[in-house]
């Protein structure tokens, strides 16, 4: 491999793709029951521990990457000289974004060639996951970092984040939703249906009645937004992997599309969603569906 591909928590991976890529991971952490823990894809705490905590009325918090973290790293890599594109976690929903640009900034004071790339995703969960995936077929291919950087760059734009929540609280406590809304919606078992901006913040889209309606409805959206249906897609999943299952037979059946991965949800990002959460990633004709 001619460069190294970096990655946070937020990319929402799996840890044998993580191993089997070679890719050098930033994990943010949680903190749980008092305890400090990396998001690092399962390996510290398990994802059905941490879901199985949440359902127990655990409340976790988190937090990003560090300046200084990201100081150490870089500086390895700057006095090696090695090359490295990091595929960052929106800036719409974490720092993690800018204490990387920071650090960097920090780093090439001293070491001004310092083959170090970041790139905001503008991205969440396996949405990073896919321009992941993008890169490291590039790379397999032979393409150098500032091709698969710019193709990236390219791609970000047009990448669809589509997903649904089961249960309104933990949106209520992110502000994603108002007390009131999450109080009837959760009486009318008001299932939202959201997406990604092209500022990489989360917006509500659309509200179906029932969970089988809103995985449908996920996959509907798929088909009015998607041009090439012959293209890589991801599922992530918050602890709930048949219904991931579920929406990955309705693409096979209505479109001929094949799930290249199906992902859990890790702990920082399942700590504002919750628990039961279905998203689908894919390269659309336009990133923000049509109101």
């Amino acid at each position: 491999m001619n460069f190294l591909i970096a990655v946070d928590s937020g990319a929402d991976l799996s840890l044998s793709y993580l191993e089997s890529e070679n890719l050098y991971l930033f994990p943010l952490t949680f903190t749980l029951n008092g305890h400090e823990i990396k998001d690092d894809f399962g390996k510290s705490y398990s994802h059905k521990s941490f879901y199985d905590s949440l359902r127990s009325g655990a409340m976790p918090t988190t937090s990003q990457v560090n300046i200084f973290t990201f100081k150490e790293q870089f500086t390895i890599w700057a006095k090696e000289n090695i090359p490295v594109l990091y595929l960052a976690f929106s800036s719409g929903l974490s720092g993690t974004y800018n204490s990387a640009c920071i650090a960097l900034k920090e780093v090439q004071e001293e070491y001004p060639d310092a083959p170090i790339t970041i790139i905001d995703t503008l991205a969440a969960s396996s949405g990073v996951g896919l321009l992941v995936y993008h890169a490291c077929t590039l790379r397999k291919q032979g393409k150098d970092i500032k091709e698969v950087a710019d193709y990236i760059r390219a791609t970000a734009p047009y990448l669809c984040h589509l997903f649904t929540v089961d249960d309104l609280y933990h949106l209520e406590r992110g502000g994603r939703v108002s007390h009131a809304s999450a109080f009837v919606g959760s009486l009318l078992q008001i299932k939202p249906v959201l997406y990604v901006n092209d500022e990489g913040k989360l917006i509500p889209y659309q509200k179906t009645r029932g969970r089988k309606k809103a995985l449908h409805a996920l996959v509907d959206l798929f088909g009015s937004l998607v041009e090439d249906t012959a293209q890589p897609v991801m599922i992530s999943q918050s602890d709930c992997e048949e219904d991931a299952h579920f929406v990955a037979k309705l693409l096979q059946e209505k479109y001929n599309v094949e799930a290249t991965m199906i992902n859990p949800i890790g702990s920082v990002i399942g700590s504002h969603c919750g628990a039961n959460v279905i998203a689908l990633f894919f390269i659309a004709k336009q990133r923000v569906p049509n109101n």
